[in-house]
């Protein structure tokens, strides 16, 4: 296959993400959008937004066997993922799939399996991975010398059609396994160590939440070098949009921090573009004097002119494309996309155990 003959993808999914990923496979010639799924009315609205009209299916099994794709983009709830992967690679197709990989162990386990048997692609959507301003925020803090300790979260305060979508997540996952996994992999790189324990705390705080779920929870993190992570993840109408948006690095030699002061305002916690910004990062040096004063001030690094949230996913696409026509070898991308699933379903027992458990 060359980029002189188009990859046919199937678009499943048509929501949030969904939507993002079609439009940026609307863009690029190297890709042919041969349907869109979704059972209920998202897919023509996304079929009117671009000015397509691409073949609808609300039935994905139909839409395998009629649409021919060489290629699957899905975007669903988690608890699909592993059932709709699984066709998609037995019927020879290659995978982009939003995070998590599935909502089981078990499930990546499988889908990793067969992407190896069927020697197909499979790309997770770790959109940080692809972000200019958050691969420096992890640059700059390996220059923190050792141990790190790293503090995050994103609560978001969800009211109308985001509240549905929250809800609906938490059919399957909490908000500190769905959004954690980012979080946990961005640790990871930060530290380029061993996890050894977690340990969290979650609270339900709504009926409309699985009495065995919650849409508040908190995780720590142990290092094998020491370090220690925290994150934290609420959902809901009930949420505090204060200090909702923390990104915060320090270590021996000094600290890094998002500093985002219009993604980070009041209001734009459910605002999904704003959950990756960054507008600046500041970077603060330990050193003092022998008076005991800091002989640096502190730098500023701008970021104003990052990608936006569609940039974003455009360029996760672009990488799918290199990942197909070059062959990528993927056997690290997806042995990370297990391996902080794990970290943060072992949260999660925690959360439901109340007990420490090592990894």
């Amino acid at each position: 296959m060359t980029t002189n003959t188009p990859i046919r993808i199937l678009i499943v999914g048509c929501g949030n993400m969904g939507a993002s990923h079609a439009q940026a496979y609307h863009k690029m010639p190297e890709f042919e959008i041969c349907g869109l799924v979704a059972r209920g009315k998202s897919k023509e609205a996304l079929n009117e937004k671009m000015g397509s009209n691409y073949p609808l299916f609300s039935d994905y099994d139909e839409a395998l066997a009629l649409s021919k794709p060489d290629a699957v983009c899905i975007s669903t709830y988690p608890d699909t993922h592993e059932d709709f992967a699984l066709k998609a690679l037995e019927a020879g197709y290659h995978i982009f799939i939003e995070k998590p990989l599935a909502d089981s162990i078990e499930g990546c386990e499988k889908i990793v399996d067969a992407a190896k048997a069927t020697g197909k692609k499979v790309v997770v959507g770790y959109i940080l991975r692809h972000h200019p301003s958050w691969i420096r925020f992890i640059e700059e803090s390996q220059n923190l010398g050792k141990p790190l300790v790293m503090r995050m979260n994103l609560n978001q305060q969800s009211q109308g059609f985001m509240w549905d979508v929250h809800r609906n997540l938490m059919k399957s996952l909490s908000p500190i396994v769905d959004c954690g996994v980012h979080y946990i992999d961005v640790m990871c790189q930060m530290t380029r160590s061993k996890p050894v324990s977690v340990s969290a705390i979650g609270a339900r705080l709504s009926e409309d939440v699985a009495e065995d779920n919650y849409n508040y929870g908190q995780l720590q993190i142990r290092f094998e070098d020491g370090s220690v992570g925290w994150y934290e993840a609420g959902w809901g109408p009930m949420i505090s949009e204060t200090a909702f948006f923390v990104k915060d690095v320090f270590g021996p030699k000094g600290s890094v921090s998002i500093v985002a002061k219009d993604a980070g305002a009041s209001g734009k916690s459910d605002d999904v573009d704003s959950h990756t910004k960054t507008e600046s990062i500041r970077v603060h040096h330990a050193e003092i004097d022998d008076k005991n004063n800091f002989t640096k001030p502190d730098t500023w690094i701008d970021m104003t002119d990052e990608p936006g949230h569609q940039e974003l996913c455009d360029r996760e696409q672009a990488y799918f494309l290199k990942a197909i026509l070059e062959d990528v070898d993927l056997t690290d991308h997806l042995d990370d996309a297990v391996n902080s699933l794990k970290i943060a379903f072992a949260c999660d027992e925690s959360v439901k155990t109340g007990q420490i458990v090592l990894l």
